[in-house]
């Protein structure tokens, strides 16, 4: 359980492997996720890299039971922060290949992505709103220069977990599979290891440069802090847990 590794020929599929957690993405497993990009960084033989999750699901968002009693302070020194950066510096061709639920910190994995291939049975949302919290690894950021401000303001304040064909329509993800997204995936990542991996990293640089130089990322990740303190977050966990609808009181 953890992180699968299986090497192909020109690129590696990194399985995330807690089935019984729907592969939530605890400290644990983020920091397999940033110690394996690191070393692929570094691999020649490896000219692309995709993300997947076993039991057919990506990633359910992170552990709860993890954020539970983490407050402010803790938050500010997480070593997740430290973790999701080694992610997004992985300067070679990311994929995301998602099916099943893509929620909360597993769909802000996905977003980190250059590209999302989703499957037909894929559902992504930022629910963190339900529990008293936002996105945390600058998802709602990301998300906003995809989807524009309506959609990415419907999606994270309703928490509304939309499906496969909506995320592409709304150019979330750049492929739809016709069933499960692993045969399509595995056919472009072959691809792109075919192609001139100089120019795909510089491109890819260009394309992150781009894309994240007007986001604001730290002030997202200060108002996720702040928000572990509170005592709308205690509730929201507790109600999650209670399976019941929670009463929060905007302290």
């Amino acid at each position: 359980m953890g992180l699968q590794i299986e090497q192909h020929a020109g690129w590696v599929r990194l399985v995330l492997d807690r089935p019984e957690a729907r592969n939530a993405l605890n400290t644990a497993l983020l920091a397999e996720i940033a110690a394996a990009l690191t070393r692929l960084a570094e691999d020649a033989a490896c000219r692309v890299a995709v993300l997947a999750g076993a039991g057919g699901h990506f990633a359910a968002g992170a552990d709860i039971g993890e954020i539970e009693g983490k407050s402010a302070a803790e938050g500010a020194a997480d070593p997740r922060k430290a973790h999701w950066a080694a992610i997004r510096a992985f300067p070679k061709p990311l994929l995301a290949e998602v099916d099943g639920f893509a929620l909360g910190g597993g769909f802000e994995l996905a977003l980190m992505a250059d590209i999302m291939v989703l499957g037909q049975s894929a559902r992504l949302g930022l629910p963190e709103t339900n529990l008293g919290l936002i996105p945390g690894a600058g998802g709602g950021q990301r998300l906003l220069a995809l989807a524009g401000r309506a959609r990415a303001a419907r999606m994270v304040l309703t928490g509304e977990v939309i499906d496969a064909a909506t995320a592409r329509d709304w150019g979330i993800a750049a492929y739809l599979a016709e069933g499960d997204a692993g045969p399509l995936a595995a056919d472009l990542a072959g691809k792109l290891a075919a192609r001139a991996p100089l120019a795909l990293m510089a491109a890819k640089r260009a394309l992150v440069a781009g894309d994240e130089a007007g986001l604001a990322l730290q002030a997202e990740r200060a108002a996720f802090e702040a928000l572990l303190d509170s005592a709308d977050k205690a509730e929201g966990i507790r109600a999650f847990r209670e399976k019941r609808k929670p009463e929060f009181r905007g302290a």
